[in-house]
């Protein structure tokens, strides 16, 4: 197997074309926009965050969900009307809660190791992504929520992760703007943060060094394979061309589904929308009074990073609407109210508003490996993780194309 596609320039295809160019293969990347990281690796949370790794397949949430229902801010909110699809996903998302531990566990194995491939990449490529290596506190207002966080303390002990149960007089000291009276936190020391588009964009970058052919604005419009070969077939906006390959890796995002399909593969990915903003910290004032550690505000699913001087971004949510990209205004207001809340000193005057769509499989795993056919191959559905385990996914996928080649 010499000759590789990739199937999307975000986070995954991005990292995948890069393990697969490092073992010397032939890689062409298929991305529909002009420039790589333009959708979900565009602006998410920032966090680098082996600490979140809790995958949400428990009752817990489920409740949850149900209770939020019927409130246009809820921080998970499901849009009740029905489709096979989304039928479909819930009732697998249900059958994986006996394996939430086991989940959780694995997937903060694979965050932990994520990190060193991801920043000797970074360090090898001189890519400058606004890294912070500050660690992240996680904040709980009740005990309840505390109390909770400590069972996922252990499950993510058992992964190799550490992090510490932090008073609120610790938790000032770790972050001194934070406003607000909490119950507790944890701190994970060993978390971090940065901009995704920028390493992403970076690493983009490196891949043309190494060779990659980056085919921007090309909608794939058709794909097909059997034994010993795969074809893409393309459309540029003026012409429609349709190459041959020895393999495919499909690192489509939410659009993994579909194409799958067209493979005869089920990859049961449903769109699992996130919002952002980016507040610009203009002022000296607001620039003091924004947070410098990242947090996790569990309440309210609502995560920070701080990216360079001048920016601020927070994001949270989590909406099942299908394939719908609108940015509403209810579901922003939340988040610009709550930097309002925490941190009063940050002015919220030139806020940049941003939504994405997540690409969950109903386990909260991502599907790495190889397909039905010997040429078919996924690196997909890491929903809320993507950036986190991306350099371990990529690494996992390309030691699954080198093992399929032998």
């Amino acid at each position: 197997m010499k000759r590789i596609a990739v199937i999307g320039g975000g986070i995954t295809g991005i990292t995948t074309a890069y393990t697969l160019a490092r073992q010397g293969l032939d890689v062409t990347v298929y991305e529909k926009h002009r420039y790589a990281a333009m959708e979900t690796s565009f602006a998410n949370g920032g966090q680098l965050s082996a600490s979140n790794a809790e995958v949400w397949n428990n009752w817990k949430t489920v409740m949850k969900g149900i209770k939020w229902m019927g409130r246009a801010d809820a921080p998970l909110l499901v849009n009740p009307r029905p489709s096979w699809h989304k039928l479909s996903w819930f009732a697998e998302f249900m059958a994986a809660i006996p394996r939430y531990e086991q989940n959780t566990t694995e997937t903060a194995r694979m965050a932990i190791a994520a990190r060193d491939y991801l920043f000797q990449w970074a360090q090898e490529e001189n890519i400058d992504f606004d890294l912070k290596k500050q660690g992240i506190l996680h904040i709980y207002r009740d005990k309840a929520g505390f109390d909770h966080a400590a069972h996922v303390s252990k499950l993510l002990a058992a992964g190799g992760l550490e992090r510490r149960a932090v008073t609120p007089e610790e938790m000032r000291d770790i972050e001194p703007t934070l406003a607000g009276s909490y119950y507790g936190g944890f701190f994970t020391e060993s978390d971090s943060t940065g901009d995704i588009h920028k390493f992403t964009s970076g690493l983009a970058d490196a891949i043309r060094r190494l060779g990659v052919e980056t085919r921007y604005e090309h909608a794939v419009t058709e794909l097909s394979a059997d034994q010993s070969h795969a074809w893409v077939t393309s459309f540029d906006g003026e012409q429609q061309t349709r190459d041959t390959f020895d393999g495919v890796v499909i690192c489509a995002g939410v659009g993994s589904r579909d194409l799958a399909a067209k493979v005869g593969d089920r990859v049961n990915i449903y769109p699992v929308k996130g919002y952002s903003i980016t507040v610009e910290l203009d002022d000296e004032a607001s620039r003091q009074a924004a947070p410098d550690v990242s947090l996790l505000d569990d309440d309210t699913k609502i995560v920070t990073s701080r990216l360079g001087d001048g920016r601020f971004r927070v994001a949270g949510t989590a909406e099942f609407n299908g394939y719908n990209r609108d940015i509403r205004d209810d579901r922003i207001r939340p988040l610009t109210r709550w930097v309002e809340e925490c941190f009063p000193g940050v002015s919220t005057r030139r806020v940049v508003p941003w939504a994405g769509l997540r690409p969950m499989l109903p386990c909260m795993m991502p599907r790495v490996g190889p397909g039905r056919l010997p040429t078919v191959f996924y690196n997909t559905g890491h929903g809320h993780l993507g950036w986190t385990l991306s350099a371990i996914t990529a690494e996992m996928l390309a030691e699954s194309v080198t093992r399929a080649s032998q």
